[in-house]
């Protein structure tokens, strides 16, 4: 049988998807000029693989040949606990409260192609979960899951920004969406919230300056010209989402356990400091978390109780 919109669309959330949506497997040329000029100005800051693989990144024919249609998906992660930080202790970015959705979305990924697969055997496809040279949000936006809100951040209006994304890439082609509309008009919540004025301009955002960044990926130490300006946060930040209106008024529990909290939603950071790398490991196994090491936590830790 051959595939069609329809059929995808039903798989995808019987697997248990939130969004889906389908985009033409088109070169990407005022996307690369953006990301071109936004490494440029330095904005990647230590990520240097964001420099590399920019033909992959331009056109997914060379990641999969023949590539004719980008799948979309969009998984909602949003749970309604809510944080109240106390003396001591830090905040982890909501994606870190439970299980890494990687380890989700790879198994959900590999069961929907199994299946897509089963109904026509000819579906050739190849995934990713922003693990490789892919523009996740750009390819959203293009398959109609919503449109770049000033924080950067994929906006969705029945469940804000709180999702995943995900692409499948496939020589099966499909009729594309119709992108968006950006819905933030006027509203600048998200820039003004930035205590560290990361938000550069609409839509663009400098990682030297950025919270998620300096506590996560960053392994060099966080400059002291931002001490105080963390408002607690250990692992990640979200107040650029928290303030977002979309959010305030859309968003949906997810029906996915994993997502609930398995640690709490802030850590005791004389904890952090005494940790050994062992009960790092056992604390955080299949956690987010551990993307920042030990050392990296700590840091951020010693930072937090400056």
């Amino acid at each position: 049988m051959e595939l069609t919109k329809e059929i995808v669309s039903a798989e995808a959330k019987r697997v248990g998807f939130d969004i889906v949506g389908f985009s033409d497997a088109a070169p990407l040329f005022s996307e690369i000029d953006n990301l071109n000029n936004w490494i440029a100005n330095g904005f990647q800051s230590g990520m240097s693989y964001m420099e590399r693989n920019i033909e992959k990144r331009q056109d997914v024919n060379n990641i999969l040949p023949n590539a004719k249609s980008v799948i979309s998906l969009g998984l909602n992660y949003y749970t309604s606990h809510k944080q109240s930080p106390k003396k001591g202790y830090g905040k982890i970015s909501r994606y870190g409260w439970g299980i890494d959705y990687h380890y989700i979305i790879w198994e959900m990924l590999d069961k929907l192609i199994c299946e897509l697969q089963k109904i026509d055997s000819t579906f050739e496809a190849k995934s990713y979960v922003d693990t490789g040279p892919v523009m996740d949000k750009v390819w959203a936006v293009r398959s109609g899951l919503g449109w770049i809100g000033k924080h950067s951040n994929v906006i969705n209006k029945n469940f804000g920004s709180w999702f995943f994304i995900a692409e499948i890439i496939t020589t099966s082609s499909f009729p594309p969406e119709v992108p968006s509309n950006d819905y933030c008009g006027n509203c600048t919540k998200c820039i003004d919230a930035c205590p560290t004025s990361a938000i550069v301009s609409e839509g663009v955002v400098d990682a030297n300056r950025c919270i998620s960044y300096l506590t996560i990926e960053n392994k060099s130490e966080i400059p002291n010209e931002f001490i105080g300006k963390f408002d607690n946060w250990l692992f990640g930040c979200d107040i650029c989402q928290d303030v977002c209106p979309w959010n305030n008024k859309f968003a949906k529990e997810s029906g996915f356990v994993e997502f609930q909290p398995k640690l709490g939603t802030e850590l005791n950071l004389t904890e952090i400091e005494k940790m050994t790398n062992q009960q790092f490991k056992s604390k955080f196994e299949k956690s987010p978390i551990k993307r920042s090491k030990l050392k990296g936590l700590k840091r951020n830790a010693e930072f937090l109780l400056r």
